[in-house]
């Protein structure tokens, strides 16, 4: 078998830096429209730097997407794990590898499917919590999974935004406190949930990863170290720093009992609004200039604030980027 048969796992990149990907794709071996050539041609025109390959409880076939990686154009393998209980992505598979989705909320076996691809390395993402489809709704608990998807774009074309992901956005913000006091917390990602024409990269996630490759792209986002953008037109840039000291996504910072400044830069985002959210929910909100572009500081305290996180969204209230949190102690 030749070594295009599957994508190499490292590509050059730009060494330590911030990476654009989509992490939940279909394409014609599944259920989607477009072919593996199209969807990576797509991929790159919508700006992004890395996807996975997500078909519904089957492996990558050899041969389909090695050739289509390159040495700026990383591609993930792994698989839409499709049960009767709701779906889940399993990332970072080995090549040939499935994870078999006939198990179901009280069957005990979700557990040894989680075991085989953390084993591997991999990543483990409740896919679409709500979604309104037989199925899709996620019932297994959370416990066990690293990820959650807030964000998935499968009505892309016509409704970036919807109910679906506002309901998993409030259930998942709400989650952060209890899961932080419990010493653990699991990060936020968003996917296009690609099938059509239209849909690659909307949402997707941006991570910051020692190295394009799939064990940096996969530690970033176990970490938290990573934002969703609606587009790649959308930029933001997240800090918080304390006595000297600074942080950004998915980071810890230790206030030292001292004044925390929380800043945030967006660009991409005309008339819309940042809101700054922490464990007493929507705490601060300002909004964005006319042409998209702006900056907002926020002060707090580790005392009021255990952790904060930020939201952009538009003047009809759907949301453009959403940040994972920064820890404050």
């Amino acid at each position: 078998m030749s070594s295009a048969s599957f994508p190499s796992t490292r590509a050059v990149g730009r060494g330590a830096a911030w990476y654009r990907g989509d992490c939940h794709v279909h394409s014609v071996h599944s259920d989607g429209e477009l072919t593996p050539e199209e969807v990576a041609v797509r991929a790159r025109a919508a700006g992004l730097d890395f996807i996975a390959t997500t078909e519904h409880n089957s492996a990558a076939a050899p041969g389909v997407w090695g050739h289509l990686a390159t040495e700026d154009f990383l591609i993930l393998l792994g698989e839409e794990v499709t049960t009767k209980s709701g779906h889940w992505l399993a990332l970072g598979l080995d090549p040939g590898e499935v994870v078999d989705g006939n198990h179901r909320v009280g069957d005990g076996l979700v557990d040894t499917r989680l075991d085989q691809v953390h084993r591997g390395g991999g990543l483990c993402v409740a896919a679409h919590p709500h979604a309104p489809y037989p199925s899709g709704d996620f019932m297994f608990p959370f416990l066990g999974f690293d990820v959650v998807e807030v964000w998935n774009g499968l009505w892309a074309s016509d409704r970036p935004w919807n109910a679906d992901n506002e309901t998993t956005l409030a259930e998942w913000g709400r989650s952060l406190s209890v899961d932080l006091r419990a010493g653990s917390w699991r990060p936020a990602m968003g996917n296009s949930d690609t099938h059509l024409e239209g849909q690659i990269g909307i949402p997707h996630t941006v991570v910051f990863a020692e190295e394009l490759s799939t064990e940096a792209v996969l530690a970033g986002l176990r970490a938290g170290r990573s934002w969703i953008a609606e587009s790649a037109g959308v930029d933001v840039s997240f800090t918080a720093e304390a006595d000297g000291c600074g942080a950004g996504v998915g980071e810890r910072l230790a206030a030292h009992g001292g004044l925390v400044a929380v800043r945030a830069a967006v660009r991409g985002v005309p008339e819309g609004t940042v809101s700054f959210n922490t464990d007493r929910g929507e705490v601060h909100r300002s909004p964005l200039p006319r042409d998209g572009a702006g900056a907002v500081q926020w002060d707090t305290t580790a005392e009021d604030s255990a952790f904060v996180r930020i939201e952009v969204r538009h003047p009809n209230g759907h949301v453009a980027a959403l940040t994972n949190p920064i820890i404050v102690t």
